[in-house]
């Protein structure tokens, strides 16, 4: 009882200086149970970004990892953008550094670079285009396909879009995220000869995702019920579909989402494993903390920021 107490009398607390600082929760779908429940904005990397464009508020507390605040502030120069834990970072993020994006251009001169939004505002600078899971297929669809392209720095969604788009001139980054690598194709497998019935959603940063589209096409998995998607296309789909079970391969705390959308479905972890550490970093009370004592502000440099926004608004512009 105590802490149910404790944890309203935050979350009062937090809606309290949130209207004192005119600020707005954004909060990704991987995010502890307690952030998702008192987010304004719940959503994947794209929707996130769109978010932050829109809003009137002068402050924005963002409950994602380190590159997701950077984003935000690159396109809100003018609004503070806090992040309540600077350890919060991401492996794939880290996988690439704007020195390495720099050798590669410089071996493919005539490259378009598409980065993945989980990148630094550095190497997101040095890129042409940023890209989501949910548009990374749109995105490369809209480069002509004569054209080379550098994609990083996830091998996984790579490799998806390649195969997707059919693009023989991709050069793809050999980066991963640890927790979506960790998803193997073998616990996909296990899950669904329990669960023959359920639908399986796949997010493309997954090591099962190119092997899920090769078992598609050789009839292992159903096609009608095997479908590859971002994190907000999976909480639209959940919502949508007649299926009543699902078999969910990504980090498991988009799961609480799903399952508070769909109290009369059952949503399975292909791998119960699968836990970002750095997205559960963030809590109420640095929620709080964040608000009342402006802690985190992110920044990024003006010379920076104003070469990533380039391309970070031609994801926003594009699917």
């Amino acid at each position: 009882m105590t802490n149910t107490i404790t944890k309203s009398r935050i979350v009062e607390e937090i809606q309290e200086w949130k209207e004192k600082r005119n600020a707005i929760l954004l909060a990704h779908n991987y995010q502890i149970p307690e952030i998702q429940d008192i987010a304004d904005v719940l959503g994947d990397s794209l929707a996130l970004a769109r978010a932050a464009v829109d809003t009137t508020a002068d402050v924005i507390v963002f409950c994602g990892v380190h590159f997701m605040a950077e984003t935000a502030a690159i396109l809100n120069p003018e609004k503070t953008v806090l992040l309540p834990d600077l350890e919060a970072g991401c492996s794939l993020a880290d996988s690439i550094t704007a020195d390495q994006l720099r050798e590669w251009k410089a071996e493919h001169p005539d490259a378009v670079v598409v980065a993945y939004v989980n990148t630094s505002a550095e190497v997101k600078a040095l890129s042409d285009y940023c890209c989501t899971s949910s548009n990374a297929v749109d995105i490369v669809r809209s480069i002509p396909e004569d054209q080379e392209i550098l994609f990083l720095p996830d091998m996984y969604l790579g490799s998806f879009v390649e195969r997707v788009t059919g693009r023989k001139n991709m050069h793809i980054w050999m980066g991963e995220c640890h927790v979506h690598a960790g998803i193997r194709p073998y616990q996909v497998e296990s899950v669904l000869s329990k669960h023959p019935d359920a639908e399986l959603l796949v997010h493309p940063e997954c090591g099962c995702s190119t092997s899920s589209m090769y078992l598609m096409s050789e009839g292992v998995l159903p096609k009608e019920k095997t479908h590859i998607l971002s994190t907000g296309k999976m909480v639209t789909h959940s919502k949508d579909s007649q299926t009543d079970e699902f078999i969910i391969a990504t980090e498991v705390g988009i799961i609480h989402q799903l399952q508070k959308q769909n109290p009369e479905k059952r949503f399975l972890a292909a791998n119960p494993d699968a836990v970002c550490p750095f997205m559960k970093m963030i809590t109420l009370e640095k929620v709080l903390a964040a608000l009342k004592e402006n802690k985190h502000v992110i920044t990024v440099p003006t010379h920076t920021a104003e070469k990533a926004k380039r391309a970070i608004e031609r994801m926003i512009s594009i699917g």
